[in-house]
């Protein structure tokens, strides 16, 4: 059975190499994650370790999945910074090796996502994917409602320019929708 836990700043860096493979293999399979083609491991281990400070911090969470000995997925939460919008969080990088999907493990990733937010008083989540990606059927099978799309909003790892669609999800929270004073 796949684990998913959370990790801090430190086990961030830890992990930092092993998340970069997974990132590289992602961006390899054509997965709009943020990046282009080709991504150096280096330069991917590099971006794991910058976000062991904002995880510190508690403006961003990740979490991995542990199958046996390697990590076969990982998905982050980041909060909003302003006091205006701290009933919200946005979703991102999530990513599946592909040699596990199919199995339920990017929705047991999500489901762990929105327990969380649920549970730190967030009420609303929100993120986007590539339109047209696989990753769509996943969000809409998970109760994502679509808000609408953006032509030409991000570029696939091949630097072609790529619609964008948005999701949000309702989750717990506070009665009214009301934020804590966090």
């Amino acid at each position: 059975m796949t684990e998913i836990v959370p990790v801090s700043g430190p086990e961030l860096v830890t992990y930092a190499d092993e998340l970069a493979a997974l990132l590289v293999e992602t961006v390899e399979g054509g997965a709009s994650v943020g990046f282009l083609a080709p991504l150096r491991r280096e330069a991917a281990a590099r971006w794991w370790r910058e976000r062991a400070a904002s995880v510190d911090a508690g403006h961003h969470q990740v979490w991995i999945a542990r199958d046996g000995e390697r990590i076969a997925g990982t998905i982050g939460l980041s909060r909003a910074p302003l006091p205006n919008a701290r009933h919200r969080a946005e979703v991102g990088k999530l990513m599946v090796r592909p040699s596990v999907r199919g199995r339920g493990l990017g929705r047991r990733l999500l489901e762990a996502v929105e327990r969380s937010a649920a549970a730190d008083g967030v009420t609303l989540l929100i993120l986007d994917t590539e339109s047209g990606s696989p990753a769509e059927r996943l969000y809409r099978a998970s109760g994502w409602t679509e808000s609408g799309s953006i032509p030409d909003y991000a570029a696939d790892p091949a630097g072609v320019l790529k619609p964008t669609t948005f999701y949000f999800k309702t989750v717990g929270g506070l009665p009214g929708g009301a934020a804590s004073d966090r």
